[in-house]
């Protein structure tokens, strides 16, 4: 089943960590970082939530400072976390994981607001509904790999609430389920970061519900031994910004 570190071993790294941090802190700042100068791949995993949202603005704000760097951006699994750890994806971008490794460093971006999206001639016509209001319409929901593989968020608020509901479809693939959208009087629960610009035959609905509830913070996952390198820094500010780019829109 693999190696397991012994309790000294674990003592021993944690008390070691100060020191190599502080060797990281001299190594980077003995050198001085440029975009320009990256000539390599670079591996950022995205969630379902922020891949169909962010890519074009994300892929845009890297290469113009970055333009030699050799982008790519892989949709978040179950499996990216390890990833990180191993060193295939340099930096991952989704919701805050229940269950991750010590290894796997986790910094809070933005706090993204819940929605749902319907066809525009839904039965719906509210631009803000109360729980109650969904009653007897089905969720098309959205899995993110790691964070909601086997329950629908949507599901437990309507529930908690003794809203009667169905979840009637799940997907990864956002395509998928405004496909759905189209052909249903579904509702797909995401947020303010989804691009309804782009989709004139979707309506977006506010949802009345406490701001706890509904806010939800996007994180940056990275290996913790890169958690002071400059490159690193500088994508999550990259990332960072161009979130804030497609919410304010």
């Amino acid at each position: 089943g693999g190696l397991q570190p012994t309790h000294f071993s674990e003592q021993l790294a944690n008390e070691l960590a100060p020191h190599m941090d502080g060797i990281s802190n001299a190594v980077n700042s003995s050198y001085g970082f440029d975009p320009k100068e990256i000539d390599y791949p670079i591996k950022i995993a995205l969630s379902p939530v922020v891949l169909a949202c962010l890519s074009g603005c994300l892929y845009k704000n890297i290469t113009q400072q970055a333009p030699n760097c050799k982008l790519e951006l892989a949709s978040w699994t179950t499996s990216s976390a390890e990833e990180i750890q191993k060193g295939d994806v340099l930096l991952g971008i989704a919701y805050q994981l229940p269950y991750i490794s010590k290894e796997v460093y986790a910094q809070k971006l933005v706090d993204i607001e819940g929605r749902l999206f319907v066809r525009r001639e839904h039965p719906l016509k509210q631009a803000k509904v109360t729980p109650q209001d969904l009653a007897g319409y089905e969720i098309a929901s959205l899995i993110t790999p790691g964070w909601n593989d086997s329950f629908s968020q949507a599901s437990q608020i309507l529930e908690a609430q003794s809203v009667p509901h169905r979840v009637a479809f799940r997907s990864e693939m956002v395509l998928a389920i405004i496909d759905v959208l189209m052909n249903s009087d579904m509702y797909m629960p995401h947020s303010n970061l989804f691009p309804i610009h782009n989709y004139p035959n979707l309506r977006a609905i506010d949802v009345d519900v406490e701001d706890e509830i509904k806010m939800v913070g996007v994180y940056s996952h990275i290996h913790i031994k890169n958690r002071n390198n400059p490159l690193l820094t500088w994508l999550n500010n990259v990332v960072q910004d161009a979130l804030k780019e497609q919410l304010n829109k």
